[in-house]
This record gives C-alpha cells, sequence and structure tokens, in this order.
C-alpha cells in the first residue's frame, strides 16, 4: 500500500503547476525511481517503524529556495487526497495526521532556514482541490 500512495501522489505532483517544478529542478528524471525507493522507505519507517530509512530529509527540503506555503500547502492536499483515494478510512486518517505534522515542522523549519520570524506562525490551513 505505501509503494500505490508514493507511486501515484509522486506521479501526479510531479505534474502539479505548483509543485510539480520544485520535483523535477531537485530530482533528474534518471534518479526519480531511486528518490521513489526512498521515500518508501521513509513512510515505512515513519508508519511501520521498519528503521529501512535511516536519511535526513530535513536537510535536502532546507536547499530548495522555491519551497513556501503555497508548495506546502499543495503538497498536503495532493497527499491526503492521494491517500484517501488508496487506503481504508482508518489508515488513511493516521497518514494524512503524520503527513501533516511532518509537512508543518518541515514549513517551519525552512521559513526559520530563510530567516523568516516563525513565533506566531499557525499550522497550514488545508487546502480543498477540486
Amino acid at each position: 500500500m505505501i509503494r500505490a500512495v508514493v507511486d501515484r501522489f509522486y506521479a501526479n505532483a510531479r505534474e502539479d503547476e505548483l509543485v510539480g517544478p520544485v520535483f523535477k529542478a531537485a530530482v533528474p528524471d534518471q534518479r526519480w525511481q531511486a528518490h521513489l525507493d526512498t521515500i518508501v522507505d521513509f513512510w515505512s519507517s515513519v508508519l511501520l517503524g521498519t528503521r529501512r530509512y535511516d536519511g535526513r530529509p530535513l536537510r535536502k527540503h532546507l536547499m530548495l529556495p522555491e519551497l513556501q506555503d503555497v508548495q506546502f500547502r499543495r503538497w498536503l492536499a495532493l497527499f491526503r487526497q492521494t491517500v484517501e483515494e488508496v487506503c481504508p478510512p482508518d489508515l488513511a486518517a493516521f497518514w494524512v495526521d503524520r503527513s501533516e505534522r511532518i509537512g508543518n515542522s518541515f514549513r517551519i523549519s525552512v521559513r526559520m532556514h530563510n530567516g523568516d520570524d516563525v513565533t506566531g506562525l499557525r499550522p497550514l490551513e488545508r487546502e480543498v482541490l477540486p
């Protein structure tokens, strides 16, 4: 199920007008499958505690100067939509909760890294996709 979510989500995300350019600039086509495999390992570790992933994903996101709230919001909306389509409701809710926590944490870290004042920053409001 993790592989199905990752493959579907990233296929859609790469074509999205807001987050697609970020992915295409950061991960060249020849590295795309390896990137997906790493993301599967990441979610396997987060959701199942498998310890298949031992990287530091935040560091890579800090190096993406174009990341702003609008991209985080869209990423989370697309991810939520994919998870809700692929997973049973209880698992989808669990996965959405984890993704939103991670996404908001990364967002705060990116904003701090860029020198923004994050003291009054509230969690992102959910974007509703058509």
